[in-house]
């Protein structure tokens, strides 16, 4: 193929992905006010962020790679776009603590030391930066495997493991539940969680709430999927014997396993996918916004009317309960078809949203202007 060919090939490449970027954001249905813009695009599948000192967007995409992504010229759209670890299974998570650099594969947790200095030393001939393994010998189960993560106050780094199967008891305890790895070794957090893929911090009161993905097979309705919150550390929230508030399971409901359940602090609706929950701490948006939680809601796969694709607001009251909640951003599923997947939210430190999207490859930019 010559030169010429290549050259106009791309063109209608670039051309086509600018088209089909630009008529998802003009499907999407936001408050007045807010924008939506690409901030990044043809990633490989992307999922949880985390933002560096410097401003640099470190993300995690599940098609094996962390990338590290740049604005130069602050105009709203990475120019840049550097690999700092590839080959990974399933890398889905991350968290930065400390200038260090943490992700995750299905069964392993690795970081890279002081990556703000690497990434300031980068030049296009550099290796890739040395990965150090933090936790192994993990489950390595594929479904449900793929990890969330995030550090504490304390340096402790949290990551969920869960259950391999639709339904079922297994004798591993570290199936559904999210844990904690501190000292060198692993804490319970919250047990009978069947699948989370998102949590976060209060900003004031500093507890954990984390979504769980609702089991299948129980008709287009039933159970639904959940944001919870943990009290105290050790907390079970009833998978698989109960699920939301009140569905126990018809093969093991009739069990009794000595726990006390949770009830969650809201019902997020059936088959809706949570994936990924951030709560907002920054200045940017509306004052009445401070400290909501935005959970970015995947959509079903299994339900006979799809349901989801979306991003909620939820405002929680002094006592941490769930006190409303509403469509933030919408319109990823139109009439039946689905144009994009939101995977995951970011609050970034000037205030802006970042959400990632793992069908469209891109990575939006909500920004607000009273």
């Amino acid at each position: 193929m010559n030169h010429c060919k290549i050259l106009t090939l791309n063109f209608l490449f670039l051309t086509l992905s600018f088209f089909i970027h630009s008529k998802n954001l003009t499907d999407l249905t936001l408050d007045p006010g807010f924008k939506i813009s690409i901030y990044a695009k043809n990633l490989d599948s992307p999922r949880q962020m985390a933002e560096g000192e410097d401003g640099t967007i470190f993300v995690a995409e599940r098609g094996g790679q962390i990338s590290a992504l740049i604005d130069s010229d602050l105009n709203g759209e990475v120019d840049l776009r550097i690999i700092v670890a590839r080959d990974l299974k399933y890398s889905t998570g991350l968290s930065l603590f400390n200038g260090d650099l943490y992700f995750s594969e299905i069964s392993k947790i690795w970081k890279i030391e002081n990556i703000g200095q690497w990434i300031a030393k980068y030049n296009i001939e550099a290796n890739l930066p040395k990965k150090i393994l933090v936790v192994e010998n993990l489950p390595n189960d594929q479904w449900h495997g793929w990890k969330w993560l995030k550090h504490d106050q304390d340096g402790g780094l949290l990551f969920n493991i869960g259950a391999p199967c639709n339904i079922c008891l297994s004798k591993n305890p570290q199936y559904a539940s999210i844990l904690k790895y501190q000292d060198e070794e692993l804490h319970y957090v919250a047990k009978g969680v069947r699948n989370s893929v998102g949590f976060d911090f209060h900003p004031v009161s500093k507890k954990l709430f984390f979504t769980d993905n609702g089991r299948d097979w129980l008709g287009d309705d039933s159970p639904s999927c959940e944001l919870n919150r943990v009290d105290f550390d050790g907390q079970f929230f009833g998978y698989p014997f109960k699920h939301a508030s009140d569905v126990f399971d018809p093969e093991f409901g009739d069990i009794n396993p000595g726990y006390d359940f949770v009830d969650p602090i809201l019902e997020l609706g059936a088959h809706v996918a949570p994936t990924g929950i951030s709560f907002y701490n920054a200045d940017m948006f509306p004052a009445k916004m401070k400290n909501n939680l935005f959970i970015v809601l995947h959509g079903s796969w299994n339900r006979t009317e799809k349901v989801g694709y979306k991003v909620i607001r939820v405002e929680i009251d002094e006592y941490g309960n769930a006190k409303n909640s509403t469509d933030f951003i919408s319109g990823w599923l139109k009439d039946g078809k689905v144009s994009g997947r939101p995977s995951a939210p970011l609050v970034r430190k000037d205030g802006a949203l970042l959400i990632s999207d793992d069908k469209a490859n891109v990575i939006y930019q909500v920004t607000y202007q009273n």
